[in-house]
């Protein structure tokens, strides 16, 4: 089988969302002061990150749109690892808006869709941050419809975010779909080929997205 590594690197100064903060990673222990507490050439590190949950590639659970909905400590690991996965490409480049069309007729129940629009290609540049690919809100009510599980993208935002509404997150959490956001190297994965879809999060109680290590599976190789 092969993995596919579809998660950005959370680094110094990386900007995931323009506006919030980058993250700041340290070290809280340092090799040199560790060596009082061990023996002769025994040292450890121990690192320090400070970071808004919207940092690098992340899961948006029910709880980041509704203040009643499941946070990360309530989501199930089957919600999020070694889904069932239906890759659909559409180029930034040809079209912003994406609607139900693009997904009709594909079998999505109980699994999880990647939106592939090769965004990503922007990652670390201003042109990141606005006019991005989006799904429009009768998308989502259509994958609400197919009872798919969780959906990721490789784009800045699964909403429209020129105006202030969000719709496709206010439609997807409502119904408890998982969005992963910030997604990358989807081009890797090889169109109509069966795959699965990983992107745990930690159990955090009282925190609505989180980074994530999102992965792709491809079996029978």
């Amino acid at each position: 089988m092969k993995f596919i590594d579809l998660s950005h690197v959370i680094e110094e100064g990386v900007v995931t969302y323009k506006g919030l903060p980058a993250p700041v990673i340290c070290d809280f222990w340092t090799r040199e002061e560790s060596k009082q507490w061990y023996e002769e050439g025994t040292s450890f590190q121990m690192g320090k990150i400070e970071m808004v949950s919207n940092t690098g590639t992340y899961l948006d659970t029910p709880f980041h749109r509704y203040e009643d909905g499941k946070d990360l400590s309530e989501i199930l690991i089957e919600q999020t690892a070694m889904l069932d996965a239906v890759l659909v490409s559409i180029s930034y480049k040809e079209q912003l808006s994406i609607d139900k069309s693009y997904f009709e007729g594909l079998d999505l129940k109980g699994k999880a869709l990647l939106v592939h629009t090769s965004w990503d290609e922007n990652w670390k540049t201003d042109d990141y941050y606005s006019g991005n690919p989006f799904l429009t809100a009768d998308a989502a009510e259509y994958l609400v419809s197919q009872g798919v599980k969780l959906v990721g993208i490789d784009s800045h935002n699964i909403d429209d975010v020129s105006g202030k509404s969000r719709p496709v997150h206010t439609i997807l959490l409502k119904n408890e779909i998982l969005i992963v956001e910030h997604l990358c190297n989807l081009n890797e994965i090889p169109l109509n080929t069966p795959f699965k879809f990983s992107a745990t999060p930690p159990k955090v109680k009282g925190m609505g997205t989180f980074p994530v290590r999102a992965y792709a599976v491809i079996e029978n190789l």
